[in-house]
């Protein structure tokens, strides 16, 4: 690893309003490194990134690119000649092709657009980077997986030598994770330099050689990886030493107890096959797998997102409509979604108006919705869930992620559902907020909920009963607590089915 610096923030200090985002804020990273930037949500990481990238003006200190001044604004293709950023909300264009995202503002150098050119530019950057997606695909049809790569792709056609890569793996399964860090690993030998965001502290360990801390808009220490020991890097993000997650001894209905989700013979093409499920009042059921597992299709079928082709959904006894996601609510189901930035939250909205929106017509008379109680109710769900925030009011599109994630866990919960159904809900969240929103899992189960949490994480499912772990479409294995990693992830790879 090279002794030069390839990027550096002097003394950033960034405000917006009242609120100091960043405060005399820096980081140093090495050419050919791969550098690790972590914190809580709110230490100030994305307002870094904004800095970085020429998005923002830091009102105090100043950027530079291999000890030269950073340029300057709005030289945008100056900045995206020197970085280039996978952000962790996607910003592919779901109604344009595979390759037009891909060029998206360079199809042509200055003449009309050749088409067949730009589909084998894409064809061949798509090979290049081993992303097995169709150049021609419209990219509104990709899983998230896909458009994760086809943004990494994109970022890296630039040319940039540094490149931030923004929590990308919050959504992707541990084959896609590995194939992302072996890519990685391969620029680093080309002497590419990646500055690393992510809440998994374990990837810091594995992909990055040094690490910096962030906490409360500042600079808290940096470190090479091998130098700083996980506990004390735990500590330095929150300021305290900070337990593992521990999940609580849940008294949960029996055999003979009547279940609140029924599931039988659920099948859908090409997704999963023959399913068979029952929760019970007080049960956790977790689901794992890979990404092509099917367990992310099956619980958006649980709630309507997906219409299965055969076999039947029932809540508390009473069966409900294939497909139809009103009639699920209805039933008596809430529901968190993979993508709490497409699927979770009304951005523009307040945290009162998204958290109450299954029970706005409960919140007044005639149809219509009092003000008073909406902003009632949300305090309430502000304090049950520790959620940082000026108040009800303040937009959920303001809120860092892993407050804006407890958000969409609040609308889940709002209607004291008979059962729970949460995809991923610690993708892209800190340490805290992973205990909050788990903790709040934990909270409806022992009102007497059921829950089925599906998650990438091993340490989430810690809170369930038993783990039902899927293999191409159909249900392996059932794990009941005590299950180690090993065995999980051989379960989950294919490796012991037994």
């Amino acid at each position: 690893m090279s002794t030069r610096t390839a990027v550096e923030a002097r003394s950033v200090t960034k405000r917006f309003g009242p609120t100091i985002a960043l405060n005399s804020a820096g980081i140093a990273i090495a050419e050919g490194e791969t550098h690790a930037l972590v914190g809580r949500n709110g230490a100030g990481k994305s307002t870094l990134v904004s800095i970085l990238t020429g998005l923002q003006r830091p009102d105090e200190g100043e950027v530079l690119f291999g000890g030269e001044p950073a340029p300057p604004l709005p030289d945008r293709d100056a900045w995206r000649r020197r970085v280039a950023c996978v952000y962790q909300k996607s910003t592919i264009i779901p109604t344009l092709t595979v390759a037009e995202n891909l060029f998206l503002n360079r199809q042509s150098e200055g003449g009309p657009i050749r088409w067949g050119a730009l589909r084998a530019r894409a064809r061949q950057l798509l090979e290049q980077y081993g992303v097995a997606v169709d150049a021609e695909a419209l990219a509104g049809d990709l899983g998230v997986e896909q458009r994760q790569l086809v943004e990494i792709a994109r970022a890296l056609s630039f040319g940039a030598r540094f490149i931030i890569l923004d929590e990308p793996t919050a959504q992707l399964d541990g084959p896609a994770i590995e194939r992302l860090f072996d890519r990685m690993r391969a620029l680093r030998e080309q002497g590419v330099t990646m500055m690393f965001i992510s809440h998994h502290l374990d990837e810091v360990y594995e992909i990055c050689q040094s690490v910096t801390v962030f906490r409360d808009a500042r600079h808290v220490v940096t470190s090479t990886v091998a130098d700083l020991p996980q506990d004390e890097l735990v500590a330095a993000m929150t300021g305290e030493a900070t337990a593992a997650f521990q999940a609580r001894a849940r008294k949960t209905g029996g055999a003979d107890t009547a279940p609140v989700l029924s599931v039988r013979g659920l099948g859908l093409a090409d997704r999963y096959h023959d399913i068979d499920l029952t929760v019970r009042p007080g049960e956790i059921v977790g689901l794992a797998g890979s990404g092509s597992s099917g367990k992310v299709s099956l619980a958006e079928s649980l709630v309507g997102l997906r219409k299965a082709d055969t076999g039947t959904v029932a809540i508390k006894g009473k069966e409900v409509r294939q497909g139809d996601v009103p009639s699920a609510l209805r039933a008596g189901l809430g529901f968190v979604p993979q993508d709490r930035h497409h699927e979770g939250f009304v951005s523009m909205l307040s945290i009162a108006e998204n958290a109450t929106l299954p029970i706005a017509h409960k919140l007044g008379r005639f149809g219509t919705v009092s003000p008073a109680r909406r902003r009632e109710r949300g305090a309430q769900m502000i304090a049950d869930l520790d959620i940082k925030t000026t108040g009800p009011d303040q937009p959920v599109g303001d809120l860092s992620g892993g407050n804006a994630q407890k958000v969409v866990m609040a609308r889940a919960l709002s209607d004291d559902p008979a059962v729970l159904v949460v995809i991923n809900p610690t993708a892209g969240v800190d340490v805290k907020a992973k205990q909050s929103l788990l903790g709040a899992v934990e909270d409806a189960a022992e009102r007497g909920a059921g829950a089925v949490l599906v998650s990438d994480e091993a340490e989430d499912l810690r809170i369930c009963d038993r783990v039902l772990v899927m293999f191409h479409g159909r249900v392996v294995r059932d794990l009941p607590r005590g299950w180690t990693v090993q065995e999980l992830v051989a379960v989950m790879e294919g490796i012991d089915h037994q």
